[in-house]
């Protein structure tokens, strides 16, 4: 309340004792010491300027502005402890709105398996997954947390693995390319290739990184493509499919793809290895409760290789 009101609390003590008959009666119904009690009441009586309590050695009976208070008050406070008990309530079985900022690998690949289970789990949480490829300010976008790899986590968040753990990038490329145009047998081959190539909005094409028995090589070879990561990468994909070159990204967007023949693998003696993503959150005391089932259930998940 604002400065020189009366305060809550002193309030709430008032309507205790009123309605418990005394100070002592008010003590044993669970409240604050009757000594406690005695000094809210006289508090409130002196910011209001009136006497609210008629207090005798055997009983306490409110006056003609106490009586008035408590019928004015009564159904305010009931609808505040009502209010009350339904946040308690929500804390134990969780609802209301959870939006979580995503990259699209991450909604394409990681959240199918965990969605659809949560909210089976939780009917009353409404979930909305926005994609953004680059690192935003979860709060300033009205977020609650977000998924990103740990490259790109600030220092001052919470993150909980979420996925699996260990991913690579995978490379491939359609037969009849691979026919007309040699299979690559080494990284360095791939600048004689016709390469589809992603990257961030803004940034400078990332070169090509290559992995195996410790060795790394990196390559930066010609591409007739270059599409967006994430939001463009299906059509990389498609690309790939259809002749135009060799495509490079995450393992589990070209599995399908190398399963029904359409693409093959390409140098995957050589695919690099990352550790998977996490799921981000502000260092809160009080975490959401919808954010608090979401982060329980994934860690309740069997860990994902």
């Amino acid at each position: 309340m604002k400065q020189g009101s009366p305060e809550i609390s002193d309030v709430s003590a008032f309507l205790a004792v009123a309605r418990a008959g005394g100070f002592r009666e008010a003590e044993r119904a669970g409240h604050m010491s009757s000594s406690a009690l005695s000094d809210a009441v006289r508090r409130l009586e002196a910011e209001l300027g009136v006497r609210l309590l008629n207090r005798t050695t055997r009983s306490v009976v409110p006056t003609e502005a106490g009586r008035g208070l408590m019928e004015r008050l009564g159904p305010a406070f009931s609808e505040i402890n009502a209010a009350l008990d339904y946040v308690k309530d929500l804390r134990d079985r969780p609802g209301g709105m959870l939006k979580l900022n995503v990259p699209v690998s991450a909604a394409r690949l990681v959240l199918p398996r965990i969605v659809p289970a949560f909210l089976r789990a939780y009917p009353d949480i409404r979930l909305e997954i926005v994609t953004e490829e680059n690192f935003v300010d979860i709060i300033a976008a009205g977020c609650d947390a977000g998924i990103r790899y740990d490259e790109r986590l600030e220092q001052d968040m919470i993150a909980v693995p979420i996925g699996p753990r260990i991913q690579r990038y995978a490379g491939g490329a359609s037969s009849a390319y691979l026919v007309a145009h040699g299979r690559p047998e080494h990284p360095r081959d791939l600048l004689n290739h016709a390469c589809i190539r992603g990257r961030f909005a803004g940034r400078a094409i990332p070169v090509w990184e290559f992995e195996r028995d410790g060795e790394i090589v990196r390559v930066d070879p010609p591409s007739p493509l270059i599409v967006q990561n994430g939001g463009g990468t299906d059509l990389a994909v498609d690309a790939a499919v259809a002749g135009t070159g060799v495509v490079f990204t995450f393992e589990d967007w070209l599995r399908p793809y190398f399963e029904s023949g359409a693409l093959e693998p390409v140098l995957e003696p050589w695919w690099e290895s990352f550790s998977g993503p996490f799921l981000y959150y502000p260092g809160r005391r009080l975490v959401p409760a919808p954010l608090r089932a979401f982060i329980d259930f994934i860690k309740a998940m069997p860990r994902e290789g």
